[in-house]
């Protein structure tokens, strides 16, 4: 790693941990991690302390520094849902978020055809018609149709009114770009997809919603059938 900082540091240790290259219950020294990188042990502990907040490590006096379980890290931190995309389970990762997507985007668009705003309700239309647009121009893996659709996304969770709920946008978002970047989100989107995510909008609209609940349903539902690792 040529002239390695603060940040550095800790993007590939994270990149390391997250593709198991340090498997939990390794145990570090400040001193080997210090040797590895060549950097000064201030840094180093710099970079411990974030991967810490992050749950996938712990510092112990007399100890070192010990990786922790997958079980403990922080899920839906966005910076930790890149790494693993980065990684040899990223195909595992992208259906994990997919599921979540499931459990809270259909919740979302319910709550927002009730609480969303007239000007929130406009421009879920209106982004729902750029990625109609966008989609059947065949420009479903551009970065025009991938901002759109974060955009639509993080809009129905931010309408729902439900802090919670909108939590989860970096951990979405991170998925929809991580799946766009690598390649994997097809120039022509799903159809049926497409026609959910603008039925959705428009149940969101006029206030429908079980007809929001149920579309936002189907998309997801579509896009996890295309993401789930065969079994």
């Amino acid at each position: 790693m040529a002239h390695p900082s603060h940040s550095s540091v800790v993007e590939d240790l994270g990149l390391r941990l997250a593709a198991g290259e340090l498997a939990p219950g390794r145990v570090l020294t400040l001193a080997e991690l210090e040797e590895h990188y060549r950097i000064s042990r201030t840094v180093i502990r710099e970079a411990v302390r974030v991967l810490e907040a992050m749950g996938m490590l712990e510092s112990r006096r007399r100890v070192g520094v010990t990786v922790r379980r997958v079980e403990d890290w922080s899920a839906l931190d966005s910076r930790l849902i890149q790494w693993q995309l980065a990684g040899p389970h990223r195909e595992q990762q992208i259906a994990v978020v997919t599921e979540l997507r499931s459990a809270v985007e259909p919740v979302a668009a319910r709550l927002s055809a009730v609480r969303s705003s007239d000007v929130e309700r406009a421009e879920i239309l209106r982004l729902a018609g750029i990625l109609e647009k966008l989609g059947a121009e065949g420009r479903g893996d551009d970065e025009d149709y991938l901002a759109a659709d974060i955009a639509f996304h993080d809009l129905i969770l931010d309408a729902s009114g439900n802090l919670m709920l909108a939590a989860n946008k970096p951990a979405i978002a991170a998925i929809l770009a991580g799946r766009s970047r690598a390649g994997l989100t097809p120039a022509t989107p799903d159809a049926d997809s497409l026609q959910h995510h603008v039925q959705a909008a428009r149940a969101i609209a006029r206030g429908d919603a079980d007809a929001a609940e149920s579309h936002a349903r189907c998309y997801v539902d579509i896009v996890l059938g295309e993401v789930r690792p065969v079994s």
